[in-house]
């Protein structure tokens, strides 16, 4: 009976601790912590690819949303052998499924400067 009580009396410490110091979300004076999904969405405003890099998981299917008045592409920086958009209008759309694991750079190839990186981890 001693080796059950003894046994158990540490999983009740952590408990009562975790209840004081508010680490429950009933307690609306402590922030809660989330883990974000990352997003599958790159959105394309003000001649940038927003977020710039972004980590997904293998089989992730990735969006681009153009939000900008001007027409942008989404070409992989191995000259497109991967994947290559049309020149897409405003709300165009482009998506592409990242099966393998790497860093695949892209860019726009009416504006070179806005580039991205996809990381599939």
């Amino acid at each position: 009976m001693l080796q059950s009580v003894r046994r158990v009396l540490p999983l009740v410490a952590a408990v009562a601790l975790a209840m004081s110091t508010g680490a429950f979300a009933g307690d609306p004076d402590q922030p809660v912590q989330v883990a974000a999904i990352a997003p599958s969405t790159v959105t394309i405003d003000n001649f940038a690819f927003a977020p710039a890099i972004l980590m997904i998981a293998p089989g992730t299917k990735v969006m681009r949303d153009n939000k900008d008045e001007e027409p942008h592409t989404v070409t992989s920086a191995d000259g497109g052998m991967m994947f290559k958009s049309p020149a897409l209008d405003t709300d165009g759309k482009f998506s592409f499924t990242f099966d393998k694991p790497g860093t695949y750079k892209y860019f726009c190839s009416i504006h070179p400067h806005m580039v991205g990186t996809i990381v599939v981890k």
